[in-house]
């Protein structure tokens, strides 16, 4: 399997990266994507992170920290997106659920990341969270300008909308919250991506699946939201994984 979002440079895994590592390896977990939140995080995951057997770095700016953004970060960003083992930009996106930073400058960001995506090839990483008309919005404006590569991360959106953002040239990736004993719209939505363009991730530390709620999250725990969606979709285990990892490794081309 192939964890597509994690965040491994956060406080969290600190003491332990090297079990976290360990046991991710031991659940069957191949290759991992360390998703950066701004300049300094991004140039910590490429320094210290991507350099090991297995992981692979997203660089960008969350929307949540865009009115943290110092002069010269957009352009430290810029500057780590020719390294060999990034292989996407963000996380990027929009989000109107916590009141951080102002809704014109994640905008902003956002069109930056489109754009830098439409100028290098690398897939971005869409955040979305209470805005999903916003988001429709801008990527379907993007799209005037050209193809469009990338994800939505965690999403908890319709089968509709899952439809409008494979229809853009998206991949639609799916989180703990799959697993969910409340969550039967999210799997019925997951039910439905074509095979070709579904992910799975585990955005560690954050979104533990059932039956781990409320504990630290880690990209071991990947098997439970595998094991539940390939339930959902009437597929071994087996086979779900290979079809998710074949996607993961279309989508991030640089993945090696």
């Amino acid at each position: 399997m192939i964890d597509t979002h994690c965040h491994l440079d956060q406080d969290e895994f600190r003491d332990d990266l090297d079990d976290v590592l360990a046991r991710a390896k031991s659940a069957g977990v191949e290759a991992l994507v360390c998703v950066a939140v701004g300049a300094a995080s991004s140039e910590n995951i490429v320094r210290n992170f991507a350099v090991r057997e297995g992981l692979f770095a997203a660089v960008g700016i969350h929307p949540n920290y865009t009115h943290l953004v110092q002069p010269g970060d957009w352009e430290r960003v810029l500057a780590l997106v020719d390294e060999p083992r990034v292989v996407g930009l963000g996380e990027t996106g929009l989000d109107r659920h916590w009141d951080y930073a102002p809704f014109d400058l994640q905008q902003d960001y956002f069109d930056r990341h489109l754009r830098l995506s439409q100028q290098t090839g690398l897939p971005f990483i869409v955040h979305l969270r209470d805005c999903e008309a916003d988001v429709m919005a801008m990527l379907e404006d993007a799209r005037q300008r050209g193809p469009l590569t990338g994800v939505m991360h965690s999403f908890t959106c319709s089968p509709e909308t899952a439809a409008r953002c494979v229809e853009l040239g998206l991949y639609i990736s799916f989180a703990g919250m799959a697993t969910f004993k409340k969550s039967d719209d999210i799997r019925r939505t997951a039910a439905s991506v074509p095979n070709d363009r579904i992910l799975i991730e585990t955005d560690s530390p954050y979104l533990s699946p059932h039956p781990l709620r409320g504990k630290r999250n880690e990209p071991a725990h990947i098997t439970h939201t595998a094991a539940a969606l390939a339930a959902v979709r009437n597929v071994s285990i087996e086979n779900f994984a290979q079809q998710t990892s074949a996607n993961a490794r279309r989508l991030f081309a640089r993945m090696k």
